[in-house]
């Protein structure tokens, strides 16, 4: 396995943890516990974000942005589905 798949199914199991916890977070039922989640987010974002920026810097993980046309039309389609 090379270092590009190895750390793309790391930074994917980490979106994951992610997810879980805000879901722990949102749905505590005790402060001791929501802060546990709380915590253990911010951590788990932290990771991710450090491993995307040295995915990044590698040139393993690339962004583009979407063009202007794309967003505009989106925009609208949404916006258009609020005039009630």
């Amino acid at each position: 396995m090379d270092d590009k798949t190895m750390l793309e199914g790391a930074l994917w199991d980490l979106k994951v943890l992610g997810d879980l916890c805000l879901h722990g977070c949102i749905e505590s039922g005790t402060s001791l516990v929501h802060d546990v989640f709380e915590k253990s987010l911010h951590d788990v974002l932290s990771l991710q974000n450090e491993l995307y920026l040295c995915m990044s810097s590698l040139g393993m993980y690339s962004v583009s942005n979407a063009p202007s046309s794309k967003i505009e039309k989106t925009l609208a389609k949404f916006t258009s589905n609020l005039d009630c």
